[in-house]
């Protein structure tokens, strides 16, 4: 089960050498993200997610992060749009919880 994440789609290909490649150049390692979450119903039924866009609480901090797909053809500048575009989401979701709570 360990072996089969992060998945492809968020580490590359081929896979060993990409999460080489990730190790060298990211400056922490990924925690949550990229990983999965689940349970196992009382009926037996699995329900599974690969965590991403996912928020993480911990010591009354939280954490979330975005990625996006770098294939040989992207340009630098779309790309951070992306990941900026998914963070933007992720703040708008937090701003509506506030305002929930207020």
């Amino acid at each position: 089960f360990i072996d089969t994440f992060p998945a492809g789609t968020l580490s590359g290909a081929p896979k060993v050498r990409a999460m080489q490649l990730i190790s060298e150049i990211e400056p922490h390692n990924r925690g949550a993200y990229g990983g999965c979450i689940g349970f196992i119903g009382l009926n037996g039924e699995l329900n599974q997610a690969i965590t991403i866009r996912t928020f993480v609480s911990r010591n009354n901090e939280l954490w979330f992060q975005a990625g996006g797909g770098i294939v040989a053809r992207s340009q630098d500048e779309y790309e951070l749009q992306e990941v900026n575009n998914k963070l933007g989401a992720l703040k708008k979701a937090i701003d509506l919880a506030v305002n929930l709570k207020n």
